[in-house]
């Protein structure tokens, strides 16, 4: 029999919290709220899992936790230094065959969202 089945890609988008971040003084004295959205592909799962149960999925709780312990693990003087740590952690994820990460920084100007986005692996 065939199992019907199609790509999955857990998503989670808005996640806002402050993060040490940037090259200036004041932002090296004092945490910046910052923006991040991640896709992870999942790859070819089948339409009906075959249960109902956590300990099979990759538990978006967990993916969210780890972006977060990421980013505020240690004060980072580039953007692009850490969502290529970012990327590489969420690549280790099992089963994740791509990432794509974007990283705001939502208080460096005033007429403008500045971010950098990364994908890798397979999409």
């Amino acid at each position: 029999m065939h199992t019907a089945a199609g790509t999955q890609i857990l998503t989670l988008t808005g996640l806002r919290f402050d993060a040490s971040l940037g090259l200036l003084a004041h932002e090296k004295t004092a945490p910046q709220p910052i923006q991040v959205d991640a896709e992870l592909n999942l790859g070819r799962q089948p339409l009906h899992p075959p249960d109902d149960d956590i300990l099979h999925v990759l538990d978006y709780r967990k993916v969210r936790q780890i972006i977060i312990d990421e980013c505020r693990a240690e004060h980072v003087n580039l953007l692009e230094s850490l969502i290529g740590k970012l990327a590489a952690r969420l690549m280790q994820l099992p089963g994740v065959l791509g990432v794509r990460v974007k990283i705001a920084k939502l208080e460096i100007f005033d007429d403008c969202e500045v971010a950098i986005r990364v994908e890798t692996g397979q999409w």
